[in-house]
């Protein structure tokens, strides 16, 4: 077992580097070895989720998103549809036993869309080991190192981008393979392993157990494609605070080479910059998330300029590459399915979109990271709730209908939700929870035993007359107002006890507010921030 300096240069000892991260000596020319003790933060600290993901994985990041918008562009126009559908690999969205269900249609009818993008480091062909290195990994079955959830909301208004560290412990739910039956118990690992779990369809599961989020769709791409189009899309505007030269005497960094300013880099140059670690910030991958977000951003700004998508040869070498190098879920199964989800995704304004980073923390034995308590989950959960990161959204007027009845002649429906995969179902919450409203005075409450899952505790009522109602049950159960919701789905108020609330009569966050904004720890770069640059490391300048 290798070892990997998770402390650095602070003089702390070394520990065990786990073989499970997929970590490989790359291309020739790749970053070197996460082992060597480079990488630092502050007085050296350093983590499983810093270390690693050399060679491309950045750029995969890269090349799902543009996939995305790509195909929105190109598809539609195409003679030669059969053989694009042909190019597109298929499986099975789901692995897991979720019961989560879909989110209810807004006022409009409208849904909000959840895509997770995933980035695969396979190795099964000679293409994909001469582009990821490690000849001996060419067997091992890929993992999920690049992870991130993209959320349109309901009025195609905004987009969020919430991406995770790749070595982030997690629990991955019990998965089962489509090909051969193998069922994979539930396990405690780094969410990149769930790949391994049967494929991405456990990705997503896992996904949805950890965030509370119904996710629509997936992506998945690999190392062959992502070159070729990171070089289709052409120059791509960058910027840095100083020079920066990304090598070392001991043959560590990308080689990426840049006077301080703004260049437009594409081909082996904007490959550098994906790659880059050493040179950016702290010489870790959080330093190289903000550059790919960065390359991100203004790659996309260039692509809605239309400036890359004119010319038809061009176009046509993007749709190409894009459909080839992806794998999907059955319902993104065709060409003409990704096209209508790219005109979704073009309707959304750039400066509406917002890229983050979950917010995370050390793990107790600093080997992995983990989901930083309060702000990781305030940021799934204003994605459950729709609501803009960019926090631009337009505030409802603040309106507390008064109740059409007296107390004990509403019928409220108490519904326990609290299947989670991961943590199992809390039995007779519903029943709970229906006898404190009868003791508060709505005798009229009644269990419904069909058990469902769902993160947060809502108050849903079947159309406006209700409202009052469903508010003045919320009230009293001590639920803020942003958990009543309208739903056309029931017919009278009804309590779902979510996942929040698995204990109790009392509800855990009483008089918490309704915060709306995204935590700073979670980095946010806004899709129109055309002054952002990345800060050079003084040691990897000229």
């Amino acid at each position: 077992m290798r070892q990997s300096s998770v402390r650095g240069e602070g003089g702390r000892q070394a520990v065990p580097e786990p073989r499970s991260t997929g970590e490989d000596d790359g291309p020739p020319g790749a970053e070197g070895p996460a082992s060597d003790g480079a990488g630092r933060r502050g007085g050296g600290r350093r983590t499983a989720a810093r270390r690693g993901g050399r060679g491309l994985r950045v750029v995969r990041w890269s090349a799902l998103a543009l996939a995305v918008l790509v195909l929105g562009a190109a598809a539609g126009g195409y003679i030669y549809y059969n053989h694009l559908n042909g190019n597109l690999k298929k499986e099975a969205l789901d692995l897991g036993d979720s019961k989560l269900g879909k989110p209810e249609p807004n006022a409009a009818g409208q849904t909000p869309l959840n895509i997770l993008l995933i980035g695969s480091d396979s190795r099964n062909t000679k293409e994909n080991v001469e582009l990821g290195g490690a000849k001996q990994d060419a067997d091992r079955k890929p993992l999920a190192d690049v992870q991130m959830l993209v959320h349109v909301s309901a009025d195609r208004s905004n987009m969020s981008v919430v991406s995770i560290p790749r070595d982030t412990r997690v629990t991955i739910p019990r998965c089962t393979d489509p090909d051969d039956g193998r069922v994979y118990p539930k396990t405690e690992a780094a969410i990149n392993q769930s790949l391994q779990h049967g494929g991405p369809g456990c990705t997503v599961a896992t996904w949805k157990e950890l965030t509370g989020i119904y996710i629509d769709h997936f992506m998945m791409i690999d190392f062959s494609g992502v070159v070729s189009m990171a070089d289709a899309v052409g120059g791509v505007p960058v910027c840095v605070k100083a020079n920066i030269y990304s090598h070392d005497s001991k043959g560590h960094g990308s080689g990426l080479r840049l006077t301080e300013g703004t260049h437009s880099v594409k081909g082996v140059q904007a490959l550098q910059w994906l790659r880059t670690r050493y040179g950016f910030e702290d010489n870790t991958d959080i330093g190289r998330a903000k550059a790919q977000h960065m390359y991100m951003s203004s790659m996309i700004r260039q692509l809605k300029k239309g400036t890359k998508l004119s010319d038809p040869g061009k176009l046509m070498g993007l749709a190409e590459a894009a459909t080839d190098a992806l794998t999907v879920d059955h319902g993104l199964g065709d060409v003409k399915k990704l096209y209508n989800l790219g005109n979704d995704l073009k309707r959304v304004p750039t400066e509406r979109t917002t890229m983050v980073t979950m917010p995370w923390q050390y793990s107790a034995d600093e080997q992995f990271v983990e989901p930083k308590p309060g702000d990781a989950e305030q940021t799934f959960s204003l994605l459950r709730n729709d609501t803009a990161l960019d926090g631009k959204d337009k505030k409802k007027p603040d309106k507390t209908p008064a109740p059409t009845a007296p107390k004990g002649e509403v019928p409220v429906v108490v519904q326990n939700g609290t299947a989670s995969m991961v943590y199992g179902p809390v039995s007779g919450r519903a029943r709970v929870i229906t006898n404190e409203l009868v003791r508060l005075g709505y005798t009229k409450a009644a269990a419904n035993t069909v058990l469902i899952s769902q993160a947060d505790t809502t108050v849903s009522y079947p159309s406006e007359a209700e409202q009052g109602d469903a508010l003045a049950v919320a009230k009293a159960l001590g639920l803020p107002k942003s958990a009543v919701k309208s739903s056309k789905s029931v017919q009278d108020v009804t309590v779902v006890v979510g996942n929040d609330w698995r204990a109790g009569t009392a509800y855990p966050k009483a008089g918490a507010s309704d915060d709306d904004k995204t935590p700073e720890s979670a980095d946010a770069l806004n899709g129109e921030d055309k002054k952002a640059c990345m800060t050079v490391n003084p040691d990897y300048t000229f």
